[in-house]
């Protein structure tokens, strides 16, 4: 009964989160030189996302202990973020690396060289210092490959009342999705701010309330089941992110060009 009696909680949370979130991605940015808000303007957007790869996209193939997932990187949108991610792949340090957190079904995080997903301590720290690089044509949709937050540069007020400038590095998330119930499609196609986002959550899955709060490098095009199988880990609870029991590997990721003729 109690368990019953939390899940309903964090249920009525997460819709709370979503809906706060949402109406927050819609605000102006009104701080200067920072990286925690962007204007949205949804005459413009564009849901690259909701396209397929086009010949000549540079794509990433991640191979694991639990199969392979395909996705698109987005340079032109995240330059920094995918140029950081392009260069640790080709130089193969993410061969071997961790699945270190997989969140009920909701995410997973990988890219760590330690099974604790901290960074070794003769790691180039300088490769946890790219600034966080927000679009509004980039959305944390299922499938989304972000770049995960390691660090923030604020100000005694930005603490308080936002701004500041956020750093990105090696360890990227993959995203599955929360459960769109009829609750929580109503909420967000209420409150979105723009039906067609609203709907796109809703058909293609997601986190909503993750949006345009960390950098999204690329786009799973391939082995979904993948992504849903790293995402529903049994897990040990360190604390920080929930570890799988068993050890779920990396055992590379190759960077490639998308040809149409060749995709599996």
């Amino acid at each position: 009964m109690i368990k019953n009696k939390a899940i309903k909680i964090i249920a009525v949370l997460s819709i709370v989160v979503v809906l706060f979130t949402v109406l927050l991605i819609y605000i102006v940015a009104k701080q200067e030189a920072n990286n925690t808000y962007i204007t949205i303007n949804p005459d413009t957007m564009k849901l690259i996302q909701l396209e397929s790869p086009k010949n000549g996209d540079t794509i990433a193939i991640a191979d694991t202990t639990l199969g392979e997932f395909r996705f698109v990187l987005y340079p032109e949108q995240s330059p920094n973020a995918v140029k950081n991610f392009i260069e640790l792949a080709e130089s193969g340090y993410y061969d071997g690396t961790y699945i270190f957190n997989s969140e009920s079904g909701v995410y997973s995080a990988g890219g760590s060289k330690l099974k604790n997903g901290e960074m070794p301590e003769e790691y180039d720290k300088s490769r946890e210092l790219v600034e966080r690089e927000l679009s509004q044509d980039l959305w944390t949709f299922k499938g989304a490959i972000c770049s995960m937050t390691t660090t923030a540069d604020r100000s005694f007020k930005e603490k308080f009342f936002g701004g500041g400038t956020y750093f990105n590095g090696s360890r990227f998330l993959i995203v599955n999705s929360i459960n769109f119930d009829d609750e929580t499609k109503k909420a967000l196609l209420e409150n979105s701010g723009n039906e067609k986002l609203g709907q796109a959550f809703i058909e293609k899955g997601g986190i909503p309330n993750f949006a345009q709060q960390m950098t999204v490098i690329g786009q799973t095009y391939q082995g979904f089941d993948v992504i849903e199988a790293l995402a529903n880990l049994e897990t040990e609870n360190s604390g920080i992110y929930k570890i799988p029991k068993e050890d779920i590997m990396i055992n590379s990721i190759k960077i490639a060009v998308y040809e149409e003729e060749n995709a599996e």
